[in-house]
């Protein structure tokens, strides 16, 4: 399954034009949300969304109430949540994947970990990204 959709939540817009940088490799439409409340607002109304990039700590609404209010709705089921944050203790890793998040990846990464955890993920869901040539430099 080829990666078509992809929902970045994090308040910094410059980490979220890093991704655009870094998923451009994938040839995918990417989503931007500033925070958890506007995230929860994109997935009700976009059901395709494949792949939501989570940061924690944002205003409005956080990384770990938007998992609790995705998980509510169901949203979490449908959509797998990779939490890619600098809170990278082990209690925030667990705190977020019982909460939904099916991966976890610390700030800073290289483009190759971020891809790495999204080949994790989305095989463990049945569907692995075909981005264009996937060797990223190491």
């Amino acid at each position: 399954m080829k990666l078509k959709k992809v929902l970045v939540v994090d308040d910094s817009p410059l980490i979220r034009q890093m991704y655009h940088l870094v998923l451009a490799r994938y040839r995918c439409q990417i989503l931007d949300a500033g925070n958890g409340q506007e995230a929860l607002d994109i997935l009700v109304r976009q059901d395709d969304v494949q792949l939501v990039l989570l940061d924690i700590n944002m205003p409005v609404m956080n990384g770990v109430k938007f998992l609790e209010k995705a998980s509510l709705l169901g949203l979490a089921q449908r959509t797998p949540v990779i939490i890619v944050s600098t809170e990278g203790s082990e209690a925030d890793t667990v705190q977020g994947l019982r909460c939904g998040a099916s991966g976890y990846l610390t700030k800073p990464f290289t483009p190759s970990q971020l891809h790495e955890v999204i080949v994790r993920v989305l095989q463990a869901g049945g569907a692995c990204p075909e981005p264009e040539e996937m060797a990223f430099e190491r």
